[in-house]
């Protein structure tokens, strides 16, 4: 029993090794997580339940049919349970810009059976999403990651149908964790409003809603 506490203890502060070595990183400019360390980010964290799949998928209140952008979808922690949610005549639009992150997802979706994941290479603000497509976006401690957030969320602003949802969540933990002044700011810029706020300070989800009037688009 010691040994197994020896050994849990090593792994959780090897972890947080990394993850403070990440977060050095990140201060001289934005990194992603990497590639090696997808297994990190598949995990649900122990100590709150907002950032915990489904929660999150429960609080984007899903239809059978609806869109669904994940933007920064890593290996797909939220693309696998928000495809089965859609169903066959629903669509995710699994998005990363990086491969190996898509590889895995790709990976797990086969597992999965899943055939309505399609998988896009590439980063917001590179104009591959359109306009007026998708019902509900999401973007899970990925907006600190992003050199131009503001553009970003506009991207998104337009690519959502009036009256879609985009769900940000953040955590504290995140090397990026963006506060929820600066998300609201950035939201309220590009013409969203706020439907919902879950969780506190360090960890939380902000769902943000495009306007139904007339075709909501940003000037």
């Amino acid at each position: 029993m010691a040994t197994v506490a020896y050994i849990l203890l090593g792994l959780a502060g090897l972890i947080g090794l990394v993850v403070v070595i990440w977060r050095v990183g990140s201060r001289r400019r934005s990194v992603p997580c990497p590639v090696w360390l997808r297994w990190l980010v598949e995990l649900d964290n122990p100590f709150t339940k907002t950032n915990r799949a489904a929660v999150i998928v429960e609080r984007l209140e899903l239809e059978p049919g609806m869109a669904v952008l994940d933007a920064g979808c890593g290996p797909g922690r939220l693309a696998i349970p928000i495809a089965r949610q859609v169903g066959p005549q629903g669509e995710v639009v699994a998005m990363d810009i990086q491969a190996g992150m898509l590889e895995r997802a790709r990976e797990k979706a086969a597992a999965a059976n899943l055939a309505n994941i399609r998988f896009l290479e590439g980063g917001l603000g590179e104009g591959k999403l359109g306009r007026n497509r998708f019902d509900r976006s999401v973007l899970v401690t990925v907006l600190g990651e992003i050199p131009d957030r503001q553009a970003a969320l506009g991207e998104i602003f337009d690519a959502l149908k009036p009256g879609g949802i985009l769900s940000v969540t953040e955590l504290i933990f995140d090397p990026h964790f963006q506060p929820r002044s600066t998300v609201e700011r950035l939201a309220r810029s590009v013409g969203f409003r706020e439907r919902a706020f879950h969780g506190n300070r360090i960890a939380f989800t902000l769902n943000l809603q495009k306007p139904h009037e007339g075709t909501a688009q940003r000037t």
